[in-house]
């Protein structure tokens, strides 16, 4: 019985690991979902604080919103922008600084988070809800945001469907205005007794853990979840749900924070890619010099992360390197005014604050530096083994692990093992033999950016060269997926939750959307359904 039972129960518990990592997947693109769509504000912001506050590249005590104005001289402007002569001094004007990040980012995030619950209702009843909760709050209510927008939002379309069918003709508009503004100002006023005080009791807490690994020099612990989190697919929860939020709240307190740079850091997967530059063997070192400058530069990460696959063991060089920056941050006190995203050495430096250019570069450098040098030592100590296996060396037994490691077998992983050649087998059988001519294309990752954009930009390329039209090839976040499209691409972790949010569509799924061999199966499709001159096309 136990030989039965064994192997039962570890299936179930992988069955439930599995489970988990993707409700955690999820959890993590809803919050991304929030954010990204405001990374421009949040830029701005960033921008503007560096700038223009008293410490900025230009200060000026209007648009920072400090001093006063008998000091700076600045009496003429002052009265000016009074609005009235009521003797109104220029310490009382809040500049740009503080309004953006107290009203305009967390009512940005509510009414994305409540557009992605219920539309434009619940993007409008979300954000009423928060002007609540950051009335009756003492810190940004960045947490706050997301939480509010997104429950309003589940009200407001819970309340709806109680009377929905059930409105007599000509009084929909009536009822839906009005229940819109009541349930607003109804959540308006609980937020602002009911969430806003447990949320600023929630984010001082979540501020004092944060001080305390900075009081003991525990900071670059951090790094031992975020870095085998972004392998996983799992980084936005952490990231986008309290670094960013924790992060924009120490911008205004301290002017920088290093939590943005926690994630963003690009120097620890371009020390690994660079390792399999000079150590690589086969197709990884092919393949390698590439992908780094798209990771440093475009800010892509998610190019480095089948190279740490390969080989699980160099995920130690990724949270030794990515320690090392938050620790070179906390010692020389340096960080970011916002979010760099995408992670991009270039977005990193436009974000950084003034004074912080040695601690941040260096941050970057001695991280690349340390992930290189220890993916440097697993990679040499595995190479004679590697070479003489030809391409793969002990990949078989990497592979094992890794899916022990994740608690399931893994499509990315087993695709590995045959090599190019297998997956452009598999993923062109994928292809041929659709239901429908493809028109409508979707690359679709978890944030809906950085590669899926890349991905859409190469196909529409070869599609381009190839003389095919027609064809609208777009990306979008997983979440915001529409069941209207005829085919979606996206990475494997992903197209499991793709196929739910568009059921009706052809999925494929590929490892690299850089470089992909399905692409071309894809192009050839398009070709051999393209419609002659003056045939309607019909689906």
């Amino acid at each position: 019985m136990s030989s039965t039972t064994a192997p039962a129960a570890a299936g179930a518990s992988i069955s439930r690991g599995r489970a988990a990592q993707v409700r955690l997947q999820r959890f993590g693109s809803f919050l991304t979902a929030m954010i990204m769509p405001n990374l421009p504000a949040f830029l701005a912001w960033g921008l503007i604080t560096a700038l223009f506050i008293g410490t900025g590249w230009l200060p000026n005590p209007i648009l920072g919103g400090y001093g006063d104005a008998s000091v700076v001289g600045w009496e003429g402007a002052a009265t000016q922008l009074a609005m009235a002569d009521d003797g109104t001094t220029f310490s009382q004007y809040l500049g740009l600084v503080g309004p953006m990040v107290t009203y305009l980012l967390p009512l940005l995030i509510a009414n994305a988070g409540g557009r992605l619950v219920h539309g434009e209702r619940g993007g409008v009843v979300g954000t009423i809800a928060t002007v609540g909760m950051i009335a009756g709050s003492t810190v940004p209510m960045f947490l706050g945001a997301m939480i509010v927008g997104p429950l309003a939002a589940w009200v407001m379309k819970k309340l709806d469907g109680l009377w929905e069918g059930k409105i007599k003709p000509g009084f929909e508009m009536l009822v839906n205005m009005f229940s819109a503004g009541i349930t607003g100002a109804a959540l308006s006023v609980a937020a602002f007794f009911g969430i806003a005080p447990v949320v600023t009791q929630l984010s001082t807490l979540l501020g004092n853990v944060v001080a305390w690994l900075a009081d003991h020099s525990l900071l670059p612990v951090m790094s031992l979840i975020v870095e085998p989190a972004k392998v996983l697919f799992l980084n936005n929860a952490i990231g986008n749900g309290v670094l960013v939020p924790l992060g924009a709240q120490q911008v205004t307190e301290a002017g920088h924070s290093l939590l943005f740079l926690v994630e963003a850091n690009p120097g620890p997967g371009l020390g690994i890619l660079l390792a399999f530059m000079v150590f690589g063997v086969g197709a990884a070192r092919s393949t390698a010099s590439g992908a780094a400058v798209i990771q440093f530069v475009g800010g892509i990460h998610e190019v480095y992360f089948p190279f740490v696959l390969m080989k699980p063991m160099l995920i130690v060089a990724a949270i030794l390197g990515g320690a090392t920056g938050v620790a070179t941050n906390a010692l020389f006190d340096s960080g970011l005014r916002g979010p760099a995203s995408p992670g991009s050495i270039l977005a990193v430096l436009a974000v950084t604050a003034r004074g912080s250019y040695v601690g941040v570069i260096l941050s970057v450098v001695l991280s690349c530096l340390v992930s290189f040098l220890v993916a440097s030592l697993i990679l040499r100590a595995s190479r004679r083994r590697d070479l003489a296996a030809g391409e793969s060396g002990d990949l078989d037994a990497a592979i094992a692990q890794t899916e022990a490691n994740k608690g399931k077998s893994s499509d990315a992983l087993a695709a590995l093992r045959g090599g190019p050649a297998a997956e452009a087998a598999g993923e062109a059988q994928a292809v041929v033999g659709g239901s429908r001519p493809v028109r409508s294309i979707v690359f679709a990752c978890d944030a809906g950016m950085g590669s899926s954009a890349m991905g859409a930009s190469v196909l529409r390329d070869k599609l381009r060269k190839a003389g095919v039209e027609g064809v609208t090839v777009v990306n979008k976040a997983v979440a915001n997926l529409e069941d209207d499209v005829d085919l979606v691409i996206s990475q494997r972790e992903l197209t499991e939750r793709a196929r739910l949010r568009a059921p009706g569509a052809r999925h494929l799924s590929v490892d690299n959307f850089m470089n992909s061999p399905v692409y071309d199966e894809v192009v050839r499709e398009a070709q051999a359904n393209r419609p002659e001159a003056g045939q309607e096309v019909t689906q």
